[in-house]
């Protein structure tokens, strides 16, 4: 093929092309190239393979290699599924190690200040309690995938929703707590109703994602009030450590107050009880005398007499039961000879 130009001044000759028979072949190898390359895909052992078919989901694929419609009829897109996601606020963690470097967080001056003196951060950290006191909250959530399917094609992005919600969640949960709460005891208290919270808010989505962990990281007062909450909490601090030595005062007193107290009842119950025995058995037993008195007048007397003698009289060695009717008794005691056996012992 030849084009040719007017003559003349400015007239110009192009070159002849001709179409061989080797361009046809060349166009359909390069063609089948082409198509060899599109037609195979890799998915990699922390993912899976969310196939669409001009632009319409058609199927999950799990990793391995795998075959697709080439020429673009169906594309891939990669989505880790056993990789563990996190989103910082209020910091950024710069470098990660032993002693990790972050941005934004007290404690690296360097880094945390901007040129301006300001934090960085401040925006998505500063929330207002319930009670209208300012803290500076910082969290980390931790997060996985758990529907390709809904993470690829429910939300336009997913790292910024996440963000978003969880800053909205946070401010919420926070705004209905105390200060106190929000700086010591009800730390945990948060984190569990954050998580939940906001799992609610992404299944209503239909975001694919499944919350794992939220976890404040820090959370204190403004620079400008940290000096008043330092002494606030000295105090509260002074105050229960009071209050700890009262109950301690009062557990070791009242315990043993109460228990001696018990011991003098008992003492006293088990006295009525002793007493009451007694008068019963000297009731029974008199009863018994009286009974054996009336059937043997004589040997009961006279038994009860000996019975007497022996519980007056217990240290006497030698006893001597005279008769009423006996004259004259100085002769029946020999005293001297009782007297010289007690001096030989």
């Amino acid at each position: 093929m030849e084009i040719n130009l007017p003559s003349g001044e400015g007239g110009l000759k192009l070159p002849e092309f001709k179409l061989g028979p080797w361009l046809v072949p060349l166009f359909l190898v390069i063609v089948l190239l082409g198509s060899v390359g599109s037609l195979f895909f890799q998915i990699g052992p922390d993912e899976v393979g969310v196939v669409q078919r001009f632009g319409k989901y058609v199927r999950t694929t799990q990793p391995g290699l795998h075959m697709k419609l080439p020429f673009g009829i169906e594309t891939v897109k990669h989505v880790k599924v056993t990789h563990v996601f996190k989103e910082e606020f209020g910091f950024r963690t710069v470098a990660a190690g032993v002693r990790s470097i972050f941005e934004g967080r007290e404690g690296n001056s360097k880094n945390m200040r901007t040129s301006s003196g300001g934090d960085p951060f401040l925006d998505e950290s500063l929330m207002l309690t319930g009670d209208l006191n300012v803290a500076i909250v910082e969290w980390i959530v931790q997060f996985r995938v758990k529907d390709p399917m809904q993470f690829a094609f429910r939300i336009r992005d997913p790292r910024e929703t996440i963000r978003n919600m969880s800053e909205a969640v946070m401010r919420l949960v926070v705004g209905d707590r105390m200060i106190n709460e929000v700086l010591t005891a009800g730390r945990e208290e948060i984190q569990i109703e954050v998580e939940q919270k906001l799992q609610e808010v992404l299944d209503s989505y239909q975001a694919g994602i499944q919350i794992l962990n939220v976890i404040l990281q820090d959370v204190t007062p403004p620079d400008e009030v940290k000096p008043s909450f330092n002494e606030v909490n000295e105090a509260r601090q002074e105050k229960e450590k009071l209050i700890n030595q009262a109950w301690e005062e009062y557990n070791r007193i009242i315990p043993k107050a109460r228990g001696e107290a018990q011991q003098v009842i008992r003492e006293a119950e088990g006295y009525a009880v002793e007493r009451t025995n007694k008068a019963k058995g000297d009731a029974e037993r008199f009863i018994l005398t009286l009974e054996a008195y009336r059937e043997s007048p004589v040997v009961t007397k006279r038994r009860l007499y000996i019975e007497m003698t022996q519980k007056v009289l217990p240290g006497f060695q030698e006893k001597w039961f005279l008769d009423d009717a006996q004259k004259g008794i100085l002769p029946l005691m020999n005293l001297t000879a009782a007297e010289k056996g007690r001096s030989e012992q």
